[in-house]
């Protein structure tokens, strides 16, 4: 889709007296102008955070997705966007925040590629439309995503074992990535980590090939997981409904409780498929619109485990360069 107008029709009611009948409803359909921002071109380096750190060529490539950063926001002539516009270098800044980050432990030893991309907006997930969610996923970010991974595997890859990773809205890319890749691409597919979002049962009734890591060293398979205080506060719009989920810290799939850092508590609930943690302190994380982080570790999933993380790449990686 090209930048330009993007026409959301909101029905307004407008009540019509009619003698003797009291009152009925005319739907009049108002357009409200939506800006789109340009697709990037993923030929630009400018779109790209690269580290090629496989020096001894015993690593794998690592395509990693971030999650979301921008609010709805508004152009100067009054248009809102539901998307972030990599070509605005403070959307690039918010994204290149946690881009980095999770380099400085996926990137171990390995070359790391993550695109920035047009992707939607928190106030998009508050709506916890997923129709709505989808939709504007679909028609805009999903199309980046696509687009960039194609032009990693093109121009990048050169035929090497590879990791897909994202978080949250990049986790639910991971996924979609995941229903598109031919089976000789997935032949180079170390593992898939969905960091912070679901895999549903519709996603593996028709792609019967995404299948739950088992333990630590499995590999063409997806490790997925979501992090809660407690049951109650499992959010639907990321977790809900979901069909695996491993526990980072000790790659169990069963409700075996292990130790993350001597004072926190990570244990499986099997029949929720989420990570219940005791003793982890996330008052620091900011609350999203009242959805997330609120009662969930939403936040914290790429960090909180990023030690595990950084040796089960290893583990993982190790594996595939053995068979």
């Amino acid at each position: 889709m090209k930048a330009g107008i993007y026409l959301l029709w909101i029905v307004s009611a407008v009540a019509t007296a009619v003698a003797g009948c009291g009152e009925s409803v005319v739907e009049t359909p108002v357009a409200e102008e939506v800006y789109v921002p340009v697709a990037p071109e993923y030929s630009d380096g400018l779109m790209w955070t690269v580290r090629l750190n496989d020096s001894d060529g015993q690593g794998a490539d690592v395509f990693y997705i971030p999650s979301t950063w921008e609010y709805d926001w508004t152009t100067d002539d009054g248009r809102v966007s539901h998307w972030a516009d990599p070509s605005l270098q403070a959307h690039r800044d918010d994204m290149a925040i946690e881009i980095n980050g999770v380099a400085d432990y996926m990137a171990d030893g390995n070359n790391f590629y993550s695109p920035f991309y047009r992707h939607i907006t928190l106030d998009s997930w508050a709506t916890l439309n997923e129709d709505t969610i989808n939709r504007r996923y679909n028609d805009v970010a999903y199309i980046d995503v696509k687009n960039a991974f194609d032009h990693y595997l093109s121009n990048c890859n050169q035929g090497r074992p590879f990791i897909l990773a994202g978080f949250s809205q990049g986790g639910k890319s991971v996924v979609e990535l995941l229903k598109t890749i031919d089976e000789d691409t997935r032949k180079r597919m170390i593992a898939a980590y969905v960091m912070g979002y679901k895999v549903t049962p519709e996603d593996v009734a028709t792609h019967p090939y995404i299948e739950a890591a088992r333990d630590s060293t499995d590999t063409g398979v997806v490790i997925c997981y979501n992090s809660v205080s407690a049951l109650r506060y499992v959010k639907p719009v990321v977790s809900e409904p979901n069909v695996m989920c491993i526990n980072p810290v000790n790659w169990r799939t069963d409700a075996t409780p292990a130790v993350l850092d001597d004072t926190i508590t990570v244990t499986l609930a099997p029949e929720a498929k989420v990570l219940v943690v005791e003793g982890f302190d996330g008052s620091y994380l900011p609350n999203i619109l009242d959805i997330l982080n609120v009662g969930d570790y939403h936040g914290a999933e790429p960090w909180l485990y990023s030690e595990c993380l950084r040796k089960n790449f290893r583990q993982r990686i190790s594996t595939y360069r053995r068979h």
